[in-house]
């Protein structure tokens, strides 16, 4: 009737690559960063203190998640964690959203906006995403509690100067509600990570049951 579903089985750590389509749109995101010049990083990186995030391990992740709509660092780290496509980018590295947060409106903001445009417009050229679903005029951010909803207009960009123009200005956005977001959490992470939670076993079992029984 059913077929085996047995979670014991499971083995780890698994070959996240497996799991990923040949021609899934996070492997040309991997492949185009691949291919970047180490130039356009190293200029970022003076040297010293603690060894660092690799660049392109960042931007892989950074520019697969604007591809995505996800646009808060708290959760393009929380997509780092959960998420298979992004654990592949980031070799199972799991940066945190400081990390994330200071790489692209810090060390690399110009150099992303380029790439983003870049990888965008061939993405679109080769029919993996549809421009009409990141650009509309009329961009505003709706703060609804900790989340950010960015509402397009009407008009869909058409030329590529057009194109960067649009990228910069979805960036300030993107950092704006950065902002926001930071503001209103004062500084922490999101809260679904149980660090400030006082749930234990007994008490998960306890609330199981209460779910058991008004299931029933």
């Amino acid at each position: 009737m059913y077929k085996e579903y047995t979670m014991d089985q499971l083995s780890l750590p698994m070959d996240l690559q497996e799991d990923i389509p040949q021609n899934h749109l996070v492997r040309i995101v991997n492949d185009a960063v691949d291919h970047l010049n180490m130039n356009l990083f190293t200029k970022a990186y003076p040297g010293g203190g603690r060894d660092s995030y690799h660049p392109k391990m960042l931007t892989k992740i950074i520019i697969y998640t604007y591809t995505q709509r996800i646009y808060s660092s708290r959760q393009i780290a929380k997509a780092v964690r959960e998420n298979i496509m992004f654990m592949w980018l980031a070799a199972r590295q799991c940066p945190d959203f400081r990390t994330i947060n200071r790489f692209r409106s810090e060390r690399m903001k110009d150099v992303l906006e380029s790439i983003f445009t870049a990888v965008l417009q061939y993405l679109v050229e080769a029919k993996y995403v549809k421009l009409e679903h990141y650009f509309v005029d009329g961009t505003k951010i709706e703060a609804n509690a900790n989340r950010y909803t960015f509402v397009w207009g009407k008009a869909v960009v058409k030329h590529k100067m057009r194109l960067q123009e649009k990228v910069q200005s979805l960036f300030a956005t993107i950092e704006e509600a950065e902002k926001q977001e930071d503001h209103a959490l004062s500084g922490m992470d999101l809260s679904e990570l149980g660090k400030t939670s006082d749930m234990t076993s007994e008490k998960l079992e306890q609330a199981v049951q209460q779910l058991e029984q008004r299931l029933e």
